[in-house]
């Protein structure tokens, strides 16, 4: 078997009890199962050796991060497909197989991802993915099925098979070659939004990222760190502006980034009357440490743009999606002026 479904896990004992055997019964015969263990200290890894001697294990001394423990994980797996998997997703049967399928049958395909439902509400889409994923001129990731908040109720209206813009790392299939050509994942970032980097990176080298829901999945959320932290609004915000510096393309970028700070400090402005006063001060956080990272980001932006090679950036979406929400009220996908999508060269089948 030359496919290799990888789950990082950091102290995720109760998910792996939940998920993990599931995920052997419905993947066997079609991948490996590894699971890359980013330091855990809960009893972790004894669990799995103990209960599911089938699953490979790679033990790491210290946490990475998302970003990091992958690159360090994935540079020890021997396979042509990778799959990279949160520790709190129920698979379906016959899931691997199907994403695999989907991209090999693409040859310019580098990605993809699953239709990404709700473990809880399972009729509803999940926050992380949905039904793949876009981005706005400012930076702002967005997925069809989801908007900032809100996520949308599943009723077939994204049943299909198509070209999105990123994909969501808590079920990415990869293609090894194309992982390592890209880099890998930018280990600054250690957690968020690493995935649309990798995926913006691979737009820029010509390769495709696609959706199928020929493949469903259900993903907790938050499974290592909760929907509700301070941290993750720290990450997002940090590690979006870092994404938007390296990768927009606009001579204007300096005046982009100015513009992306005032719509962040709306956003403070929102979580500190909403009562998250500690959101709030995790916007400004990040800003300064964005400021701190600028001059090198410049550089990395420059670095970038030598290794473009017919880009590809279908689903850049060229209106404020926060405009769209907040202002004009649009909640979903399908509210959106489609004619402002960069439109595919090519349709994904």
């Amino acid at each position: 078997m030359d496919t290799a479904v990888v789950i990082l896990n950091w102290n995720g004992q109760r998910w792996l009890e939940q998920f993990l055997p599931q995920v052997v019964t419905h993947t066997k015969g079609d991948a490996r199962v590894i699971v890359a263990d980013n330091g855990s200290t809960d009893g972790s890894l004894a669990w799995v050796r103990a209960n599911l001697p089938s699953v490979e294990v790679i033990a790491m001394t210290e946490n990475h991060g998302f970003a990091g423990g992958y690159n360090t994980a994935l540079a020890q797996v021997d396979a042509k497909f990778f799959i990279l998997l949160n520790s709190d997703v129920e698979v379906t049967p016959g899931w691997a197989r199907g994403l695999r399928e989907h991209v090999e049958a693409r040859p310019n395909m580098a990605a993809c991802q699953p239709k990404m439902l709700s473990h809880q509400h399972r009729t509803t889409f999940e926050h992380a993915g949905a039904a793949g994923g876009y981005i706005d001129r400012n930076g702002y990731p967005f997925c069809r099925g989801r908007i900032f908040e809100i996520t949308e109720e599943d009723h077939g209206q994204y049943d299909d098979d198509r070209d999105v813009f990123w994909a969501t790392g808590a079920c990415l299939m990869i293609r090894a070659d194309a992982f390592r050509q890209a880099g890998g994942f930018d280990e600054r970032l250690f957690a968020h939004m690493e995935e649309i980097d990798l995926c913006w990176s691979l737009r820029r080298m010509g390769w495709r990222i696609g959706y199928t829901s020929a493949v469903t999945v259900y993903h907790v959320g938050g499974g290592a760190l909760g929907y509700g932290d301070p941290r993750k609004t720290f990450l997002n915000f940090r590690n979006s502006l870092a994404v938007l510096t390296k990768h927009l393309h606009s001579r204007w970028i300096y005046a982009r980034i100015f513009h992306r700070l005032t719509l962040d400090g709306f956003a403070a402005l929102k979580f500190f009357v909403e009562g998250h006063a500690a959101h709030a001060w995790q916007v400004g956080k990040a800003h300064r440490q964005f400021f701190r990272w600028l001059p090198r980001l410049m550089r990395e932006r420059e670095r970038l743009r030598t290794l473009e090679h017919n880009p590809d950036l279908t689903g850049m979406y060229h209106r404020s999606i926060a405009y769209d929400r907040y202002i004009l009220g649009w909640r979903k996908f399908t509210d959106l002026d489609h004619t402002q999508f960069d439109q595919p060269p090519r349709r994904s089948r």
